[in-house]
């Protein structure tokens, strides 16, 4: 059963049970008013007759204008009919008024039923009771009549309700049905396909909305492994070839290459393909959101200390200064920050001309903020937060060496090493940034939060 059925029976039940309830009481209530003012007309009619015996004027004329609807008796104390209407004047007293002064029955007159009262009246002569009763025939048909009313035009309500609310319902699910066809059609290599967005503002409208913004992330995800996929093809297809190369000459000319070069040049470029695996891995985990940093308490300036005696190692041209390093404890990944100082260091001597600096300083509301710039071009300010994504280099004219990596080993990098911090700082509720610095390239900027744990 679809939504249109479910929503009329349960449109129809709900009015019914309405309708249903305010028709009995409908019912009830108009024969209760009815019957009020046959009794109101009775006990006046009744009244009457007594007031006249009290005030000593004997028994008045007890004609009544319908004999068939009306009747008036006058008993005396023992019970028996002194005085009564024409149409009752052979009879007994229709009812007891010891049980009662009121009460409800059929009379030799009519089959229908008759509403008595019995009105107690005080002669000279000793006590009489007034009896007046007046058929009920009007109330019934009254009643009667709605009843029928009712039983015919309810069902015929409800039939308009069922309609109405089928119609209602089929038009409002009507998006529904064209959201539902397009997204049918819509496959893998189709994301460019959008849902209609139907008129108006209500719920459907807001759920095609957000199901084109769900299609428009997926489309950008796709789109992004793609490119993943395809730059990373391109990184490793570059030493695989090398590696052949210089295996290629090895076999044509043995005489040119030494074994011990050839196995030197094959180290270097297994290096480089395990070191760009490894990247590799570790953004992947980042995607599927498994980077879930280590955490334990952390000398941060040891760890950029540790950086810059390897980088003055490998790169012993440079300048590198460390007086801005203050002391700073955190509770955070070693391995994972250790590779955030590391790249940060790579990516700055790659581009620096002469010079590097490192700053560490824990701020006044507990932020601890982390400085590496160099003195090289720097990172033009429309470029700065592309720099983070994966395999971006701002100049490809320079190839590897103009890229951000992890390693100083090479003449540049990967385009990895910069994507790479922005996750591991991410995973440790943080944020990397790139600025101008004060030696005139570029100043990369890694900010962790306050530790509540120390």
């Amino acid at each position: 059963m679809g939504v249109r059925f479910r929503s009329a029976v349960a449109a129809v039940l709900v009015v019914a049970v309405g309708l249903i309830a305010g028709a009995v009481a409908l019912i009830a209530l108009l024969r209760a008013e009815l019957t009020d003012d046959v009794r109101q007309a009775v006990r006046d009619r009744a009244g009457q007759v007594a007031a006249v015996i009290e005030s000593g004027r004997g028994v008045p004329s007890l004609t009544v204008g319908d004999q068939d609807e009306q009747f008036v008796q006058v008993l005396d104390a023992r019970g028996d009919v002194i005085a009564a209407s024409p149409n009752v004047k052979d009879l007994p007293a229709l009812t007891d008024p010891r049980q009662g002064s009121e009460s409800t029955l059929s009379t030799p007159l009519d089959e229908d039923r008759f509403l008595v009262v019995a009105v107690a009246a005080e002669a000279p002569g000793g006590d009489r009771t007034v009896l007046a009763g007046q058929t009920l025939i009007g109330v019934d048909e009254s009643t009667r009549i709605v009843t029928r009313l009712l039983v015919t035009g309810l069902p015929l309500l409800m039939l308009v309700v069922a309609c109405a609310t089928w119609t209602a319902v089929g038009r409002a699910l009507a998006p529904v049905a064209a959201i539902r066809s397009e997204v049918e059609a819509i496959s893998a290599t189709e994301l460019h396909r959008r849902v209609p967005l139907p008129a108006g503002r209500d719920e459907i409208a807001r759920l095609a909305t957000t199901m084109n913004r769900m299609l428009d992330r997926l489309e950008r995800a796709q789109s992004a492994q793609r490119r993943f996929i395809s730059d990373a093809s391109h990184e490793l297809r570059s030493p695989v070839a090398s590696i052949r190369q210089h295996a290629e000459v090895a076999l044509a000319h043995p005489d040119r290459l030494t074994s011990e070069r050839l196995a030197r040049t094959v180290l270097s470029e297994d290096l480089r393909i395990q070191r760009l695996v490894d990247d590799l891995l570790l953004l992947a985990r980042a995607d599927e959101e498994a980077l879930r940093p280590r955490l334990r308490p952390v000398d941060l300036d040891d760890l950029v200390l540790d950086e810059v005696r390897r980088l003055r190692r490998a790169a012993p041209g440079l300048r590198i200064g460390t007086a801005g390093v203050s002391a700073a404890r955190r509770r955070v990944d070693p391995r994972g920050l250790g590779r955030v100082v590391r790249n940060l260091g790579d990516n700055a001597a790659r581009h620096a001309r002469s010079e590097i600096a490192f700053d560490l300083a824990e701020q006044p509301d507990g932020r601890v903020v982390l400085g590496v710039e160099d003195d090289g071009p720097g990172v033009p300010p429309e470029d700065r937060e592309r720099v983070f994504d994966r395999f971006v280099r701002l100049d490809e004219a320079r190839s590897r060496r103009s890229g951000d990596g992890d390693d100083a080993d090479d003449a540049g990098g990967s385009g990895l090493g910069l994507a790479i911090v922005a996750e591991l700082v991410a995973a440790h509720d943080g944020t990397a940034t790139v600025t101008d610095g004060r030696l005139g390239g570029a100043r990369f900027e890694v900010t962790l939060p306050p530790d509540p744990a120390l």
